[in-house]
């Protein structure tokens, strides 16, 4: 049969397969371009994998589950465009609540499967940018509107509403550990070393600048500590008046 030669075309940038190959799977099909697709499947992994090093910028985010159990799937992609396709928000939903149903372990033949044919239909280098399952006495969870950042926690008991304002200050405020005795000595050394020089170059005296290095590293918990930092709906509380009595079990920060 006689296949027009923009399906051809059309064919080719969906599959990344050569002009000959598309036509016959056209052929094949009927003239079908969805069952052509289909059909060259395997070429279309071949393309998937060639897109595999470019760059992903941007992507959505999804959460499935409640207070007790939870699953987050980061999904990334290359344009802000495609992320904020319904198709694509949809389909990360999707990945979330199979991966709170499945577990990680059958989730995983699930995302491939799932990237591969998004990858064959979209053109764009898919990649799963993140994945957790959080489950727990009380489990935080705050998804921002442009579904481009969230912030989970697991808590030991305590206030949902609370847990849930503490994992949208995960999500706002980036935080890099949970508390100042998590953070590495040569990291702190680093940060004495860096404000030492600069006291001394502001000409401060060095009966002083011990005293000052104090509230210098103070004020690094506190912009990097998750329980140190400022609740920023409310500068009057930090985050560890919000956890109270509650030990804050694991918590993390996803980003696209």
């Amino acid at each position: 049969m006689s296949i027009d030669l923009k399906l051809i075309t059309q064919l080719r940038e969906a599959t990344g397969a050569g002009l000959g190959d598309c036509k016959a799977a056209l052929v094949e099909a009927d003239g079908n371009l969805d069952k052509a697709i289909e059909l060259m499947r395997k070429k279309g992994e071949i393309k998937a994998a060639k897109k595999a090093d470019r760059e992903v910028k941007n992507g959505a985010i999804a959460i499935a589950g409640d207070e007790k159990r939870c699953a987050v799937v980061a999904l990334a992609c290359e344009t802000d465009f495609v992320s904020r396709g319904e198709e694509f928000q949809a389909i990360v939903k999707a990945m979330a609540e199979e991966l709170l149903a499945k577990g990680e372990e059958a989730f995983k033949t699930y995302a491939t499967d799932t990237i591969n044919d998004l990858v064959i239909k979209i053109g764009e280098n898919i990649q799963i940018a993140g994945q957790g399952i959080y489950e727990g006495a009380l489990v935080g969870r705050y998804l921002h509107a442009n579904k481009k950042v969230a912030g989970v926690i697991v808590l030991s008991g305590g206030d949902v509403e609370a847990a849930n304002d503490v994992a949208m200050q995960i999500a706002a405020m980036a935080p890099k550990w949970l508390k100042p005795e998590e953070v590495d000595a040569d990291v702190q050394a680093k940060e004495k070393e860096i404000y030492t020089e600069q006291l001394k170059s502001e000409g401060k005296p060095e009966a002083m600048i011990e005293k000052i290095l104090v509230g210098k590293l103070n004020k690094f918990y506190e912009e990097n500590c998750l329980i140190n930092q400022v609740f920023i709906k409310d500068d009057t509380k930090k985050i560890k008046d919000l956890l109270g009595e509650a030990d804050v079990i694991a918590w993390a920060r996803y980003n696209v």
